[in-house]
């Protein structure tokens, strides 16, 4: 009868505007899983902050990265495809739970995030698209004041969402290899928990 105790890992991905809460979701969900499954272990990837970690090192590719960053350009996907690729090379341990946020970003990106699912025999990660509006993310970003925080670059995040993380989406919505779930991201972190946990876990 034990058995039945034993939580079938989960896989999720968090995507969603700079703003969104996304990271706060991911969180969240991390803290639910261990409430329900308190023997499980979890791997989460923050990809964001696993970037700004390697631009502090001081080797060829860091320091062009490094000035990229500062200019507020976008990196290329190889870089970002082996910063998450290592990530799971060294960490990923077997019968975890994912959670991934703010990675994959670009379709192509998406495409060899689905060769690591296949390889790790993660059936049907869930998608969550925590959807809001770019006048939400304005609100919310100048709110909070991060040192890249202003209006113009809020305004170049926004475009390159459009123009890269859009295509991805659509690829994961029309892909049945994945569980596509959207919530509306314009309402209070406790009702945007709520609606994700109802999604997720219906009979919960």
């Amino acid at each position: 009868g034990i058995l039945c105790n034993v939580m079938i890992p989960q896989t999720f991905i968090f995507i969603g505007k700079s703003g969104s809460g996304k990271g706060t979701q991911a969180d969240l969900m991390a803290d639910y899983l261990k409430k329900i499954d308190p023997e499980g272990s979890i791997y989460r990837l923050e990809l964001g902050e696993r970037f700004r970690d390697f631009i502090k090192k001081d080797t060829y590719t860091s320091r062009i990265a490094r000035d990229i960053y500062n200019m507020g350009g976008l990196q290329p996907e190889f870089l970002a495809i082996a910063l998450w690729a290592i990530s799971f090379i060294d960490n990923a341990k077997e019968d975890q739970h994912m959670i991934f946020d703010g990675c994959p970003r670009k379709l192509p990106e998406a495409k060899v995030f689905g060769s690591a699912m296949s390889f790790y025999k993660r059936e049907k990660p869930t998608v969550l698209f925590i959807n809001v509006s770019n006048e939400w993310v304005i609100d919310k970003l100048l709110v909070r004041k991060r040192v890249d925080d202003n209006m113009k670059e809020i305004q170049e995040r926004l475009h390159w969402y459009d123009a890269d993380v859009v295509p991805t989406l659509d690829f994961f919505r029309q892909n049945p290899a994945y569980r596509f779930i959207e919530i509306n991201g314009e309402q209070s972190m406790e009702k945007v928990r709520e609606d994700i946990l109802k999604s997720v876990f219906p009979a919960a």
